[in-house]
């Protein structure tokens, strides 16, 4: 059962390429916006606090301050709305999911970058 959902995936869903990016990097995802009869690009940069998933169930979590408050967003990696991602930054981080970094302020909520 589980090799033919695999079939399936990799025959009919839409695979679109980005960037390697992990947990710890800071990204800009640009996504369309339908509102009305317009469409518009936003894009929405923050820190990769998670990847999920595998195939076409794939999702990352994206993390920003704004103002003072935390806002975070989940996106699906096969989501027909997302146009691309830029990785800004490459951080170095102990963990694959740094939800730790939700409790940080300050200067404790740098993450150091990778040079190369």
């Amino acid at each position: 059962m589980e090799s033919l959902i695999k079939f399936v995936e990799d025959e009919f869903v839409p695979r679109k390429e980005f960037p390697k990016f992990s947990s710890g990097d800071t990204i800009t995802v640009y996504y369309e916006i339908k509102e009305g009869e317009k469409t518009r690009t936003q894009f929405f940069k923050g820190v990769v606090i998670q990847r999920r998933g595998t195939g076409a169930t794939e999702t990352f979590t994206i993390r920003k301050m704004s103002g003072t408050v935390g806002v975070e967003r989940i996106f699906p990696i096969n989501m027909p709305a997302l146009q691309r991602v830029e990785v800004n930054k490459k951080g170095k981080v102990r963990r694959s999911r740094i939800f730790y970094f939700r409790g940080l302020t300050g200067k404790k909520a740098r993450i150091k970058e990778v040079r190369g």
